[in-house]
């Protein structure tokens, strides 16, 4: 099964605190032995790789019922139920959620000073983004995946409208990026000399140019995609250069029998698609700069205590 919602946690973690106070971690461990979870679903990481999704849910299910005053923090990593939250479960619902929340002042009071803050940037939650199964985190992490897909989509486009000579360059920028060695000069110096022998660029993978890559580049537009005779092809240019590993670029995409050749050669050829290219141009800022940086903060429970 997958992992359930947020809101779906929310009596599932109100039923966990009905006795004594318990502690968060314990809550997740036994929610996750309850609802039967995977080791694979258990350890599922948000994008962050800082805490598993599960977890994640679990705290913002508690978080929830704090602001609706069903539960109280008590200490650092430890919540009890309050009088309010035994009284809910003395009407045994059969679910708990942001509208069940809403019947409580201090819930309509969070959520309202919520909206306060977000009045003067677009509504998140306005697309396809579901308030009623995602956490602010997941919301927040999600907008950011769309806001690189069209980046990313931007950055194709005007790769491709380039000349070939500037797709090259941007190739070897980007792998200098990356931390290959060599310089700019340097690789520069490598890709002039390439000439027409099937290799468009060649850059050191180490700072004193022990070992070379050898790279070969198709610019070509969307639905255009390389196939296996360019893989050969590019098979017997690293041969005549006694290269054993080469890196082939394109801005479209790969046929299945060019990746199938690829894997069965005998020389390392690691092949780049459009779609992986500007990813890699956005992770390392090539080509696109930082316009804004939010910092997500949370409670230093060490100054508190």
């Amino acid at each position: 099964m997958p992992i359930p919602d947020y809101q779906s946690l929310m009596l599932p973690v109100l039923l966990a605190s009905s006795k004594n106070e318990v502690r968060i971690g314990d809550v997740i461990d036994r929610l996750a032995n309850e609802l039967a979870l995977t080791p694979d679903e258990r350890a599922q990481l948000l994008p962050s790789g800082r805490q598993t999704l599960f977890a994640n849910r679990v705290h913002w299910a508690k978080t929830y019922l704090n602001k609706a005053g069903l539960v109280e923090i008590t200490r650092r990593g430890h919540f009890k139920i309050t009088d309010r939250g035994r009284t809910v479960l003395l009407s045994k619902p059969t679910r708990i959620d942001n509208g069940f929340l809403t019947r409580f002042n201090e819930f309509n009071d969070f959520v309202k000073g919520a909206q306060s803050d977000r009045d003067s940037a677009p509504d998140p939650t306005s697309g396809s983004i579901d308030i009623e199964t995602k956490t602010p985190d997941e919301i927040m992490r999600e907008a950011h995946r769309k806001i690189d897909a069209a980046l990313a989509q931007d950055l194709l486009d005007r790769v491709r409208a380039a000349p070939p000579e500037f797709f090259e360059r941007l190739i070897v920028n980007l792998l200098l990026s990356m931390g290959f060695g060599g310089s700019v000069s340097d690789a520069g110096r490598a890709l002039g000399r390439s000439g027409d022998d099937g290799v468009d660029g060649v850059i050191d993978q180490d700072a004193l140019g022990l070992d070379r890559v050898y790279i070969q580049a198709k610019r070509y537009a969307h639905g255009n995609n390389v196939g296996s005779g360019a893989i050969r092809d590019f098979f017997g240019s690293l041969d005549r250069h006694k290269a054993s590993k080469g890196l082939f670029v394109t801005t479209s995409a790969f046929s299945p029998s060019a990746v199938e050749t690829a894997q069965y050669l005998s020389k390392r050829i690691v092949l780049i698609d459009g779609e992986q290219f500007a990813k890699l141009m956005i992770r390392y800022r090539v080509g696109c700069r930082v316009e804004e940086t939010l910092e997500i903060k949370k409670i230093d429970e060490e100054y508190f205590e």
